[in-house]
């Protein structure tokens, strides 16, 4: 049985150290990419509070293939470069995003979803997946998301 979870009380960076020691601790050794992204996306949902949306798209001949998530459905197949999750893909770089409504060409996969944190996996300097946050709220995410999220990408980036 595992039990990762951060205090309530946390501090942001001491919960994305948790959050990155959990990932280590699950996906270390194991081969399966599938089965670490799906362990990635259930610890993200259980440690980061007002989530709509964890998970991956994987780069699959040339655009974005929906991977393991937690939440409700989403997009299939998103288009390099549209959208947060393709523009992060197709630029490399980390899209924090505080309101989606603004976001040109922003893809509406669910209607709750309001601010958004996608951040590049890159393998051998070519992105692999995104990994994708969701929030109902408005700004929820700021830099100690964004760089405990880049760390985390650096983390997983051969074991998915």
């Amino acid at each position: 049985m595992f039990d990762f979870r951060p205090a309530d009380d946390c501090p942001k960076p001491e919960v994305y150290q948790q959050l990155q020691d959990a990932v280590d601790a699950l996906t270390s050794g194991e081969p399966d990419g599938v089965a670490n992204m799906a362990n990635i996306a259930a610890l993200l949902w259980d440690f980061l509070p007002d989530l709509s949306w964890a998970g991956f798209y994987r780069v699959v001949n040339g655009e974005l293939v929906l991977g393991p998530f937690m939440g409700r459905p989403a997009c299939i197949r998103i288009p390099l470069g549209k959208g947060v999750c393709g523009t992060a893909a197709a630029d490399g770089a980390t899209q924090l995003v505080s309101d989606v409504h603004a976001f040109p060409g922003h893809i509406a996969c669910d209607s709750v979803t309001n601010s958004e944190l996608v951040v590049p996996v890159l393998r051998n300097g070519d992105v692999v997946a995104v990994i994708d946050l969701d929030s109902p709220s408005k700004a929820r995410f700021d830099q100690e998301d964004r760089k405990g999220l880049e760390r985390l990408a650096e983390i997983i980036s051969d074991r998915i």
